[in-house]
């Protein structure tokens, strides 16, 4: 099965958090057919966490149609997530960076099991 293409799934997303009451902005736009998307999600409390693409490993062998994400930093500050994310962009330029205020803290996506 193929896998959405990475800008109809933000477009998807972005509206998913909005019409779930969140706001959410895009805070760089991808490469349109497989950008890695990073998800900044600020719970307004000072805290910021930051989610990545899973890694391949956790998939089963087959390729999941769905995308899969893993927590990588919890509870930081937005600098430790702006350091983080300049060594993502300055590793993979085509990745996109959607950034979500919700006082949940929720992702609004799937995560990987642990």
């Amino acid at each position: 099965m193929l896998r959405l293409r990475s800008d109809i799934w933000v477009a998807a997303l972005l509206r998913r958090v909005q019409n779930e009451g969140a706001y959410v902005a895009l805070r760089r736009k991808g490469a349109d057919q497989a950008g890695a998307i990073f998800i900044v999600v600020n719970s307004l409390d000072g805290f910021q966490h930051l989610y990545a693409p899973a890694p391949q490993m956790a998939f089963e062998e087959a390729v999941p149609s769905d995308r899969l994400f893993s927590p990588v930093l919890l509870g930081s500050d937005a600098a430790a997530i702006d350091e983080r994310l300049d060594r993502e962009i300055s590793f993979d330029s085509d990745c996109w960076i959607i950034e979500i205020e919700d006082r949940s803290g929720r992702p609004f996506v799937d995560l990987m099991e642990e």
